[in-house]
């Protein structure tokens, strides 16, 4: 028996942390002896350890295994991809295979069974304007078609979007423009003068077949330039200034330019330089054969080429180079149906 109010004994079972909390020593009327421990104590457990606070904080145990793969359960961090670059150039390739697969597929019925005046044989496929012209179309429309629907799910954003568009640029800078391909024009004038082509070049033969120079004349105008520039300063420019500046980085350890406000890629001055000419010159030798292979002509697309490129990296805008490449055709079959007397006399030209 104890002659300690029962409330006092509760007090000093309920709240030993606050006296150890206040670091404040305790009366010594309140200082339990032997006995308030074992009444405090469960029965049978006298020599149990005092009662005390948890820790605020958990320190692991120096024995504690590390968590397995944590490299692997961090999201690494990788830098925005620049579009359009080598990878999206080589989904390119077979997509054009497909669609140079498709073309065959649809002419196979008309030229077997001479619909259109259209024949099997190769000599005299190789010298139709019109099969020429609809097989060119057919494998440009088929691969556009299969690119539409392909390139947006790696880019993340639609097709003309990663290929950098931008028709706006064409109405705000549309006077620029058309006088950038009256330039060009007057440089195959001076070309034709200083260094002029064969006088039976393969191109004129086609057109003085009837009705042919006028569907060069549209398709010149209007296909053409679409689909070249969507390949040449689409994808494979940009694709060969991303592979410059990649390089020089692997070497130097110097960044690349970063992505500009909108997300588009920018390039160092070497690597346009460089993709310009590494550009123009398959363009070029995509029409050296209708030039009869002269030097006169292939050195003009390639100046024309590289002015084509110089407008696309300029404005960021394909529809800009689009615009210069198709009023270059415009002026320069204008030239020729002024001079050919309304593509009648090819004779004069």
């Amino acid at each position: 028996m104890t002659n300690l109010p029962e409330e006092e004994a509760s007090d000093l079972v309920n709240s030993p942390a606050d006296d150890v909390a206040n670091h404040a020593p305790a009366p010594a009327h309140l200082v339990p002896d032997s006995t308030l421990v074992s009444y405090a104590a469960p029965i049978g457990q006298s020599d149990a350890p005092p009662i005390s606070q948890p820790s605020a904080t958990v320190s692991p145990s120096p024995d504690a295994e590390p968590l397995l793969f944590q490299s692997f359960a961090q999201i690494p961090i990788r830098p925005p991809a620049r579009i359009p670059n080598f990878g999206h150039l080589a989904r390119l390739i077979p997509i054009g295979g497909v669609a140079f697969a498709g073309t065959i597929a649809v002419l196979l019925a008309p030229m077997h069974f001479h619909w259109f005046g259209w024949s099997m044989d190769t000599q005299a496929a190789a010298s139709n304007v019109q099969l020429i012209l609809a097989s060119e179309a057919i494998l440009y429309l088929i691969t556009y078609a299969i690119s539409l629907a392909v390139f947006p799910h790696f880019w993340n954003k639609g097709f003309f979007a990663g290929l950098q568009w931008r028709g706006a640029v064409v109405l705000e800078r549309f006077w620029p423009l058309a006088a950038t391909a009256l330039a060009c024009a007057g440089l195959a004038v001076l070309d034709e003068v200083l260094m002029p082509g064969p006088s039976n070049a393969p191109i004129e033969k086609m057109m003085s077949a009837p009705g042919a120079a006028w569907l060069m004349f549209a398709f010149g105008t209007t296909i053409a330039p679409f689909f070249e520039e969507m390949f040449f300063r689409g994808f494979l420019l940009p694709a060969l200034c991303t592979a410059w500046d990649w390089t020089v980085e692997q070497i130097t350890h110097i960044p690349a330019p970063p992505l500009d406000a909108n997300g588009a890629p920018q390039w160092s001055l070497a690597a346009m330089a460089v993709a310009s000419v590494l550009t123009s010159v398959p363009f070029a030798l995509l029409h050296v054969d209708q030039q009869g292979h002269a030097l006169g002509p292939f050195l003009l697309l390639i100046l024309v080429s590289l002015i084509l490129c110089t407008v696309r990296l300029a404005t960021k805008s394909l529809a800009a180079s689009t615009l210069v490449h198709a009023c270059y055709n415009f002026i320069i079959f204008s030239l020729a149906l002024i001079g050919t007397g309304g593509f009648r006399h090819f004779d004069k030209m």
